[in-house]
């Protein structure tokens, strides 16, 4: 244990090392049927589909390394983090099979118990701070919610079946393009019947939902205090179950549409558990690994370090390829892009072509991010003061957990969200820190471990109105581990590298406008008919042959392939019409 413990310290600094190794092993061909625009998972699963449909697609990522924001980086040598993305649960079931990722080497740890709130406060009679432990363990989840109410224990089953009610029934919506507006209102009568199928979904989401449609009509229009004030009592359990309520999202849980982002966290599916989240064996890459794998095995070509500067347009006004910036023109039928509509549409698509009302409507798009990540390479175990670490050094249960810290209660949530619209990194931030690594030994080196820590609220701009410095990003880190730190003493010491991404950084670094890491906020004005304009929910743009198929379409970010599969099938259906 000391040697490895030395080998740590040895790493000491910040060390920028990325691993490199995707690239195809074919050369870049001059004609493709389908180009895609970036290898997040969406363009990686977009290409899979296409290729199983019958189209040649080639994939073009400008960074060294696939994934897009899904992505496993040594950023301390011997520490490998998931840089931004940390956790799966919301990749589609379907997707997971159709492609076969296990066969291509996708493995997951299921984690139980999966989530952790240590307080704040004085032990009583040597007995160390309270904490909340939840996991399947129902007993034991109700043991610890009893702790603090045995109300609340007793109405917790309640609760959870009550949200997998309502997300089981949305399920449908996701997994299909909206609703056809154009074609159920325009064109001939045989053509309105036809788009009369893109019906199916709603309805199917409306009989599942049944007698609940006003419970989830509530539930994703009204502030989820709404909501949890009227199961529960206890702080700790409100404010946990809350941070849900506005993770990756500039929002309150005392803002409407709050309750809609609590149900998006808890839609998702892992190893047929639902609601399950766990930690991707090599980290997040490994998720994009198994798709290109699966991509490649079916002809997609591939592409690492291959920058796109713009789409190019035929004379007659459609896509037709891509021109890079090496000045290299490759020609395609199709363009889809994985970048965010802002990306797409302001910098990589020709202004000309694009009507003026629309670039208007794509300026209004809401990128707002509250979010910094900041990944940690430690030498030692976090030792919270609340669950102190057994004598031979081993992970307990809740280190495998999403930990939650500065969420005792809902009003630090609320006091660090007001900071960060007043253009302040919060002072008292909310922090959901992870550490994969208890479960992963590939991750760090023996005795060592990798922390995520997601932290809210932080502005894009400092005050409204400037740039982050190097100072401003390590005096918030400095902030965010000084509260760790009280959590867990020891934790600053025991810190040999780290990674500071604001959402200036998460910006330059993936992609992100704004540092959105869903692509375009979440809100109600930017879901399903209108992700992320109503004039181009369905994936197709303004200029005939290019597509969106990221995170910034129905249904946006976090649902993992859901838009790159929709798009994919769209475009598909457009060549078989022709």
């Amino acid at each position: 244990m000391a040697a490895a413990l030395g080998a740590c310290r040895a790493h000491r600094g910040f060390i920028s090392v990325t691993r490199r190794g995707n690239h195809s092993c074919n050369a870049l061909k001059p004609q493709y049927d389908a180009i895609i625009i970036g290898a997040g998972h969406n363009g990686l699963i977009a290409s899979a589909y296409l290729q199983k449909g019958g189209l040649k697609t080639a994939v073009l990522e400008r960074r060294c390394v696939l994934g897009g924001a899904a992505v496993s980086e040594e950023i301390v040598p011997g520490f490998h983090f998931s840089r931004a993305s940390y956790l799966l649960s919301l990749l589609r079931p379907h997707i997971y099979q159709d492609l076969e990722l296990k066969k291509h080497g996708l493995n997951v740890y299921m984690r139980d118990p999966y989530s952790f709130t240590p307080m704040l406060e004085e032990g009583v009679g040597g007995r160390p701070p309270r904490s909340l432990l939840l996991g399947a363990d129902m007993a034991m989840t109700q043991k610890e919610i009893g702790k603090f109410s045995e109300k609340d224990a007793k109405v917790y089953p309640e609760f959870l079946t009550y949200l997998e009610t309502l997300a089981c029934a949305i399920h449908p919506l996701l997994d299909a393009p909206p609703v056809d507006i154009p074609g159920l209102t325009q064109g001939s009568l045989r053509k309105r019947i036809s788009a009369l199928r893109s019906l199916k979904p709603l309805v199917k989401s409306g009989l599942k939902l049944g007698k609940n449609i006003p419970d989830f009509y509530e539930l994703v229009t009204a502030p989820v205090m709404k909501v949890l004030n009227r199961w529960f009592e206890s702080e700790p359990l409100i404010a946990t179950l809350a941070t849900d309520s506005v993770i990756g999202a500039n929002t309150s849980p005392n803002n409407p549409g709050s309750g809609y982002v609590l149900l998006h966290h808890v839609m998702g599916e892992l190893e047929k558990e639902k609601g399950a989240w766990g930690y991707v064996e090599g980290g997040m890459g490994g998720v994009s690994r198994s798709i290109a794998r699966s991509a490649r095995s079916l002809g997609a070509d591939i592409f690492t370090d291959r920058d796109v500067e713009r789409v190019l347009i035929g004379q007659g006004g459609s896509a037709k390829g891509v021109v890079l910036t090496d000045g290299t023109e490759v020609h395609s039928k199709v363009v889809l892009s994985n970048a965010t509509p802002y990306v797409t549409f302001k910098q990589l698509t020709p202004q000309g072509v694009l009507p003026e009302a629309f670039i208007t409507a794509v300026d209004q798009i809401d990128y707002t991010s509250p979010v910094t990540k900041i990944n940690v390479a430690l030498d030692e175990l976090p030792n919270f003061l609340a669950a102190p670490n057994s004598a031979d050094g081993k992970p307990g249960p809740h280190h495998q957990c999403s930990i939650h810290l500065n969420c005792e209660s809902v009003e630090v949530l609320e006091e660090a969200y007001m900071e960060g619209q007043q253009g302040r990194p919060s002072s008292r931030p909310m922090i959901e820190m992870t550490i994969p690594s208890v479960l992963d030994p590939t991750l760090a080196p023996p005795g060592c471990h990798v922390a995520s820590l997601f932290i809210q609220f932080t502005p894009y701009l400092m005050e409204g109105r400037r740039s982050w410095t190097d100072k401003d990003r390590e005096r918030f880190a400095d902030t965010t581990f000084d509260w760790v730190e009280r959590y867990a003493p020891g934790f600053k010491k025991s810190i040999v590298g780290k990674d500071i991404l604001t959402p200036p950084d998460l910006e330059r670094v993936f992609g992100l406008t704004g540092g959105n890491i869903f692509h375009g906020s979440m809100s109600l004005d930017q879901l399903y008919l209108a992700r992320p304009l109503p004039s181009v929910a369905d994936y197709r743009s303004p200029v005939k042959g290019l597509y969106l198929c990221g995170s910034g379409s129905h249904p946006g970010g976090g649902v993992m392939g859901a838009a790159g599969r929709n798009s994919a099938l769209n475009v598909l259906a457009d060549f078989k019409r022709l």
